[in-house]
This record gives structure tokens, sequence and C-alpha cells, in this order.
């Protein structure tokens, strides 16, 4: 991750986090950190906050009759994670989400499972309309402990050139 201290004053700095456009190159992986072990308190509150009731989700019982014979952690909980591993690499400036592609849930996640992820740059160009900014896509994959790939995306964002981001633009 780029960090930037922007000077703001005599001895005076601000951290500035993320990377800009011109720092991105196809094919770049980047391998996001900290992991994160999900817990059953997570999979519960996740799930009722988005008013999934699916019993799967948390129902011991239930869940031990099915075919994971286990709780089975929220698919949009393990997506959710998994990108925002993923912000301080790719989007920490980004302007906007342009679009999510590709998603796939390749293999369940539990509760106690600790997912990790990483990306690869699939494009970049400039954009066309806006001369201070750039699209770039990314893939990202999780991944548990033991290697094993639950979940992959792609996702399009607009990123800011160099000198163009909100943070180097506010004077706060």
């Amino acid at each position: 991750m780029s960090v930037v201290r922007k000077i703001v004053g005599e001895k005076r700095f601000r951290e500035s986090f993320g990377r800009y456009y011109e720092d991105f190159e196809i094919g770049d992986i980047y391998e996001h950190r900290p992991g994160r072990t999900i817990t059953e308190s997570d999979n519960t509150w996740f799930t009722l906050l988005t008013m999934n009731q699916h019993p799967l989700h948390f129902d011991r019982e239930y869940a031990a009759k099915s075919e994971f014979q286990r709780v089975l952690v929220n698919s949009c909980l393990t997506l959710s994670t998994v990108v925002g591993m993923s912000v301080s690499d790719l989007s920490q400036k980004t302007i906007a989400n342009l679009g999510w592609d590709r998603i796939r849930l390749i293999a369940p996640v539990f509760v106690g499972d600790t997912i990790y992820a990483r990306s690869e740059i699939l494009s970049k160009r400039e954009s066309a309309s806006r001369p201070t900014q750039g699209i770039v896509s990314a893939r990202t994959i999780g991944h548990k402990a033991d290697g094993t790939e639950f979940l992959s995306c792609e996702r399009t964002f607009l990123i800011p050139k160099t000198g163009h981001a909100v943070d180097d633009l506010i004077d706060y």
C-alpha cells in the first residue's frame, strides 16, 4: 500500500493511504492482510442485519441435519469481508465502484474459519470523460487458512490519478 505523508505545516504531517491510477500494473497481485477469523456473532449479526432468515446460517439443529452438518457462514458476509480486505490495497482512494462481475461461491465457509484474500489487476485504462481519473479492474480471490479457495469476484472501480484524490484536495 502506498502511504504518503503530506506536509501540512512545520514539523506536521498527515498520512494518506491507498493507490493512485498510476500505481497499478496489469498482472500485479496483492496479498491482503490481515486475515479474519469468522465468529458466530459475525455470522448471526450479519445474517439478521441483512434480513436473511435462512436457518442454515443461525440454527445449529437445522444446520446439523443439512449436508454441511453445521452452521454455514452467510456468503454475503464472506463477500463483504473479502472485498473489505482489499480496500487498503486497491480502492482506498476510489471515487466509485463501477461494477461487480463473475461472483463465484466455490466452497463453504464455517464459523471459526480464518479467511484471507488476494487480488490481481486485470486491466486499466484512462477515463475517456474524466481526464484526472482512470478505470481499474481486479479479480479478488478469498481463501481459507488451509489454502481452500471459497470465493472469487471481479470488480471495476474509478480511481484518481496522482494529486487528484479527495484527500489531496482537502486542506483541513
